[in-house]
C-alpha cells in the first residue's frame, strides 16, 4: 500500500507502554492521522463496538498493541481472563480489519508463544513444536491464535498481515504494580522501595546502615532477553514502511543474561545497598528464552539500546512519575 503522512493509522492500546511508544515513533516520522481510543472509550472485547468504530474511522492500517498482560503471578491466578479476553480483543480487531478492507495489519505477540523446551535461540519455525510453559500458557495460546489468524488471511487473501513477536519489553509507561508486573519493572520497584524504606523501625538495625533487603522470586538462574520498548516501536515503524516476505518475525536484541545478573544490574542503577534473598519455592518459569532475530536483521532492522542504558532511562522515568502510577487490576 502507498503510505503517506495522512494515512489513517489505528493503534489499538495506544495508552499502554507499547502502544504509546509506537504512537510517539510514528509522530516523529511525520504521520499525522493517528487514531486511538482508550479502553473506556472503546471496549475491544465488544464485537459490535469494534465494528461501529471501524465504520466511523475507516483506518487503512491497524497496529494491534492491545492485550491483557501480566507476570507469572497474574497469569497463574487469572487463566480464564488471560485466555478469553486476549482472544476477544485480537479476534475482533483482526476480523473487523479484514472485513473493512484493511490491507496492512501488524499483530504484536510475545516470545512465550514458543515451546518451553524449544532449542535456543528461538526460531520462528519452532512455533507449535512442543508444550508451552505452564505458567503463561493461557496468554500464549491466545497469542498463537492471533498469529495464525493473520497468517491465514495472508495465505488465503494476500493481505499484508504480519506478526511481530517481541522478547521481554520494558521502558517508560511500564507496569510497576508488584501484583501484576513483569520481572524487570518489579525489580526496579522493589529495589527503589527498599532503598527508601525506614530501617530505623526495625529492631537491631542502626540508622544509616544498609538498605532493607529485597526478596525475589525463584533461583535467579533462568536466562532472559530484554528489549527497550522504544526499540520495538522503531521495529513496528520499519515493518509498516516495508513489505516483509514472511508472516512471523522475532524482535529482540539476540542477547540474554541470568535473572540474578539482571537483579545486580538494577540494584546498582537504583543504588540499593541491601541484601538480596531468593525464594526458591516460587516458580522460575522457562529456563531460557533467547530470540533468534536473524530474520529481522536480514530484513534490515536491529535493536540499538543497550540494556544498561534502557534500564537507566526507565528508572529515570520511574522517578519522575512515581506519584502517578496506575494500579493494574484484573
Amino acid at each position: 500500500m502507498n503510505l503517506n503522512p495522512n494515512t489513517p493509522i489505528y493503534i489499538a492500546g495506544h495508552k499502554g507502554m507499547v502502544g504509546s511508544a509506537i504512537w510517539r515513533a510514528l509522530e516523529a516520522k511525520g504521520y499525522i492521522h493517528l487514531i486511538g481510543r482508550t479502553s473506556k472509550e472503546l471496549d475491544l472485547r465488544n464485537q459490535q463496538a469494534v465494528q461501529d468504530f471501524f465504520s466511523k474511522e475507516k483506518p487503512e492500517v491497524v497496529i494491534d498493541a492491545a492485550a491483557r498482560v501480566g507476570g507469572i503471578m497474574a497469569n497463574n491466578t487469572y487463566p480464564y481472563q488471560f485466555l478469553m479476553e486476549n482472544m476477544q480483543i485480537q479476534n475482533n480487531l483482526i476480523d473487523t480489519a479484514f472485513h473493512s478492507g484493511v490491507e496492512k495489519f501488524i499483530f504484536l505477540g510475545s516470545s512465550c508463544i514458543y515451546p518451553k523446551m524449544a532449542p535456543q535461540p528461538l526460531k520462528e519455525e519452532y512455533l507449535l513444536t512442543g508444550p508451552l510453559e505452564p505458567t503463561n500458557e493461557w496468554y500464549a495460546v491466545a497469542k498463537i491464535t492471533g498469529v495464525k489468524a493473520c497468517e491465514a488471511i495472508r495465505k488465503q487473501f494476500g493481505r499484508d498481515y504480519i506478526s511481530l513477536m517481541p522478547t521481554n519489553l520494558y521502558g517508560p509507561f511500564d507496569n510497576f504494580d508488584l501484583k501484576t508486573s513483569h520481572v524487570l519493572p518489579a525489580m526496579i520497584r522493589k529495589f527503589h522501595d527498599a532503598k527508601h524504606s525506614d530501617l530505623s523501625m526495625l529492631s537491631g538495625v542502626e540508622a544509616g546502615s544498609k538498605n532493607s533487603p529485597v526478596e525475589l522470586w525463584g533461583s535467579g538462574t533462568p536466562m532472559r532477553e530484554f528489549l527497550y520498548v522504544e526499540d520495538l516501536a522503531e521495529a513496528v515503524v520499519f515493518a509498516l514502511e516495508n513489505e516483509f516476505q514472511d508472516n512471523l518475525y522475532n524482535v529482540g536484541t539476540g542477547e540474554d543474561l541470568t535473572i540474578k545478573e539482571l537483579a545486580l544490574l538494577i540494584q546498582r542503577i537504583v543504588g540499593h545497598t541491601g541484601e538480596i534473598f531468593w525464594d526458591s519455592t516460587k516458580p522460575d518459569g522457562t529456563p531460557r528464552k533467547l530470540m533468534d532475530v536473524s530474520k529481522m536483521t536480514q530484513a534490515g532492522w536491529k535493536a540499538k539500546t543497550s540494556l544498561e542504558d534502557g534500564i537507566r532511562k526507565t528508572y529515570q522515568w520511574f522517578l519522575e512519575h512515581q506519584d502517578s502510577f496506575k494500579e493494574v487490576k484484573i
